[in-house]
């Protein structure tokens, strides 16, 4: 009985062996591939007669080898499609872009097939809208989409503010629907209000909203960053889709110093205003600012901003004597930084008059 089952088990062992010799043998093509899209399906809404219209498909490719797209075939010659003809690499993400001519009116549905060596099957992508005789294209002044409506701005900045200011800064509106709604702002922090006028717009119409910051209630000097979002009607849910950022720059006030005072205070010396990091295909990169006091008193650094996601920044010292120089450190990260929804920058607030807040944008190519 023991012999019998030893060779069981022999049997067993090899016949495990053969198994991941064969799995070996099989070439990489027999894997699984993955081209993976963002959206398959695009409604690009209205557009006017002969008034082309672009849908963006964001694609990855997610497969263990590198990608290459033999053609894009659209279903009709009222479309054309743009497409990467080189190849993409492992985990890299790239755009198809598909183009109706819109020379017929009423609605339409156009696919194209994506022929590659990442998929089997044809992978499909489609797009859809409406094409109108007496149409307007308001993209040019409302360039910004959120949900239903059409804005000029998704972004609110508070700059060069002082304690106990009031500024105001508006967000453009347009109804792009067939009903009426009545747009708001909703998750405001304690220190902004805002009001839209008209409270409810009909199709096609415009409204204004105005947001105001109570200085007096933001927390400290520098930066403050929230999130806030536009609604459609009220009740909407606050997604990424329609989130509004808030930027706000609180400043140190040096009203009351004489021109006296000034003659021994800190002055802030950069050795480059802005910063341009070439990645030369690497992940992340770094640069150097030096920081000189040429002053006649301390120089401090109170605070060290960052506006945007995809960089770090780390300074050797905060306080900087007469004469003294600090090293400012300056990394991006290449994946993150695309995500920016704004001008990546570096924000620092001093105690020198002149250079209450000092600015460094930074690019990466």
């Amino acid at each position: 009985m023991i012999l019998n089952n030893n060779k069981r088990k022999t049997t067993n062992g090899w016949r495990w062996l053969a198994a991941c010799c064969l799995m070996t043998m099989l070439p990489i093509g027999a894997m699984a591939q993955k081209l993976i899209a963002q959206k398959t399906t695009i409604d690009v809404g209205k557009t006017g007669f002969q008034q082309p219209v672009t849908a963006v498909f964001e694609f990855r490719n997610k497969s263990i080898r590198r990608l290459k797209i033999e053609k894009v075939d659209p279903d009709c010659n009222c479309t054309v499609v743009e497409y990467p003809k080189t190849v993409v690499g492992m985990g890299e993400r790239f755009q198809i872009r598909m183009t109706y001519d819109a020379r017929m009116l009423g609605h339409f549905d156009k696919q194209a097939a994506i022929i590659s060596n990442g998929t089997k099957k044809p992978v499909y992508i489609r797009m859809k809208g409406v094409v109108l005789a007496d149409y307007q294209d308001v993209s040019c002044n409302f360039p910004i989409e959120i949900g239903e409506l059409r804005t000029d701005k998704n972004e609110l900045e508070f700059d060069n503010v002082n304690k106990g200011e009031h500024p105001i800064q508006q967000i453009q509106v347009y109804n792009n629907s067939d009903k009426p709604c009545r747009p708001n702002l909703m998750h405001l922090p304690s220190y902004l209000s805002a009001t839209v006028v008209p409270e409810k717009i009909n199709p096609g119409r415009t409204a204004t909203i105005s947001v105001t910051l109570q200085s007096e209630k933001v927390g400290g000097f520098g930066l403050t960053q929230s999130s806030i979002y536009l609604a459609t009607n009220p009740g909407d849910k606050a997604t990424a889709d329609n989130l509004v950022g808030v930027s706000t720059v609180l400043l140190p006030a040096f009203e009351g110093m004489t021109s006296e005072l000034r003659k021994f205070a800190p002055n802030m010396q950069l050795s480059k205003e802005k910063v341009d990091v070439v990645m030369a295909g690497k992940s992340k990169k770094s640069d150097v600012v030096n920081i000189t006091n040429t002053g006649r008193s301390e120089l401090k650094i109170s605070s060290i901003q960052l506006f945007t996601v995809g960089l770090r920044v780390s300074l050797n010292k905060r306080i900087l004597k007469p004469g003294e120089t600090a090293r400012l450190k300056i990394t991006v990260l290449r994946d993150q930084i695309k995500k920016a929804r704004t001008q990546p920058r570096i924000l620092m607030i001093t105690n020198d008059p002149d250079h209450s807040k000092v600015v460094i944008p930074v690019s990466a190519t």
